[in-house]
């Protein structure tokens, strides 16, 4: 069985972390999105809110499981078989930052593949952080992510976060 696993923060999830995950979904008999804590910024949803949200928008793949990853990329996927990580690229600075972590990564363990899929056209420019601000400024995200995080970032906004 081919197990792959999809890492990243989701704080929130797009549209083109949606479209990476059904690409991939495809590609693997199990992918596992796996929900980690980007240190180096500020949380706008927690951890139980991030995987409900993924969990609500990757609902109709019966070979998608969301979890909340710790520690090292490469610790998780011991833990759950995983050989394949799965990345998405949207431009040239993904690439040179995913190549560096790709090659961490097979030095840490060296029968680990990273797969890359490109952003399809409409979601290379958009990232998380955008979303997060323009949300915030009360601009119109709805077509960027799932209608699930929208509701959710709505909900966040009319609480004042």
């Amino acid at each position: 069985m081919k197990i792959a696993l999809f890492p990243g923060s989701f704080d929130p999830m797009t549209n083109g972390h949606l479209d990476i995950i059904k690409r991939a979904s495809g590609l693997f008999d199990h992918l596992i999105v796996g929900v980690g804590t980007n240190t180096s910024k500020q949380p706008l949803f927690t951890m139980t809110e991030k995987i409900s949200l993924i969990k609500a928008a990757t609902g109709g793949f019966a070979n998608i499981d969301v979890i909340q990853i710790d520690g090292l990329t490469v610790d998780v996927m011991n833990k759950i078989g995983a050989k394949y990580i799965i990345r998405g690229l949207r431009n040239e600075s993904d690439y040179l930052y995913e190549r560096d972590i790709a090659e961490m990564n097979r030095y840490l363990r060296d029968d680990i593949e990273t797969v890359i899929l490109l952003a399809h056209h409409e979601n290379q420019n958009v990232a998380s952080s955008m979303i997060k601000e323009l949300a915030y400024f009360g601009g119109d995200v709805s077509k960027l992510v799932p209608a699930v995080v929208n509701q959710a970032l709505q909900a966040k906004k009319s609480l004042g976060k």
